[in-house]
């Protein structure tokens, strides 16, 4: 005689109800992280590849961020280079005049003027450190504070500068040498200044020594600006090369997070529909398992 009984029919269907909510959790969970899963160990093979993607991707983030870092020095280095090439040669067309006319009203003001800006740009800071000073944290690397200073400085003692570069690695295996101490910007122009200085005041009418001053310290402008375009120019040349890293450390950054997103991102649209189905089938779940609770043979006996 055949057994009727619906107790193990019951447990069957609450295990089949249990691992339904349980794919329900786990898709809930995609859908409030964005993520296929909750650890590394659950990514299966994919694991050790996703956490070197990782370990790389880090890697050159922190590389970007030093790029950036040096690219704001080295622009700040050009804009300086820039502002005394712009005063000097400003100033080499008033010496000319002076020397060609004979009349050097307003000499003086330009010489003074162009000193200035020279100076300023040349202890110019970055981050409270002088930008131009090398190693050196604290104190000026150009130290004559007006035009009889430097009358009675020679260059030696005028620039305080060590001459250390920084050097800092922007790429994998790339380490790039940077900085441009005070001297190296700006001695062969000091000269300039120094012969100027020495030379002045200038009146409306220059002296015959003023005249042959005046010419001494053209042929020494035209020698500095050379020298001070082509520290700029060298320095152009590390902007450009950091520009190129910068792109391609970008440029492998996002592959590494396309690798990463691959494996680990959830795809939203196929968890929402996985989520209703999950749903739909839970409620059908609930709905025979009540079905099967209320029966009872008693309803059946007469």
């Amino acid at each position: 005689m055949a057994r009727v009984a619906t107790i193990p029919l019951q447990r069957t269907l609450s295990d089949a109800i249990m691992r339904s909510q349980e794919k329900l959790a786990v898709t809930q969970a995609q859908l409030s992280t964005g993520k296929k899963a909750t650890t590394y160990a659950d990514l299966g093979t994919e694991t050790v590849r996703n956490l070197s993607a990782h370990s790389m991707l880090a890697r050159q983030e922190a590389q970007s961020t030093v790029a950036k870092r040096v690219d704001t020095s080295l622009s700040l280095y050009q804009g300086s280079l820039e502002g005394i090439d712009t005063a000097t040669s400003e100033l080499r067309v008033d010496v000319l005049n002076a020397i060609g006319t004979g009349k050097a009203d307003g000499l003086q003001e330009a010489v003074q003027s162009a000193f200035s800006q020279f100076r300023s740009a040349l202890n110019l800071s970055e981050g409270g450190a002088p930008l131009f000073g090398g190693s050196q944290t604290v104190g000026d690397p150009f130290i004559p504070a007006s035009l009889a200073e430097v009358a009675a400085t020679d260059a030696d003692a005028a620039f305080q500068d060590d001459g250390i570069k920084s050097s800092a690695r922007i790429a994998d295996g790339v380490d790039l040498t940077y900085g441009i101490s005070a001297s190296s910007a700006g001695k062969d122009l000091y000269a300039a200044f120094r012969t100027l200085a020495q030379a002045g005041p200038f009146g409306e009418t220059p002296t015959e020594d003023q005249i042959t001053a005046l010419k001494t310290a053209m042929d020494q402008i035209d020698k500095g600006l050379t020298s001070t375009r082509s520290v700029n120019a060298e320095n152009g040349r590390k902007q450009a090369q950091l520009e190129t890293m910068t792109k391609r450390n970008d440029e492998r950054a996002l592959l590494l997070s396309g690798v990463i997103e691959s494996n680990e991102d959830a795809d939203l649209g196929q968890v929402a529909i996985d989520l209703a189905q999950q749903k739909a089938v839970l409620e059908a779940s609930y709905s025979v398992f009540s079905q099967l609770s209320s029966l009872s043979l008693v309803n059946y006996i007469r």
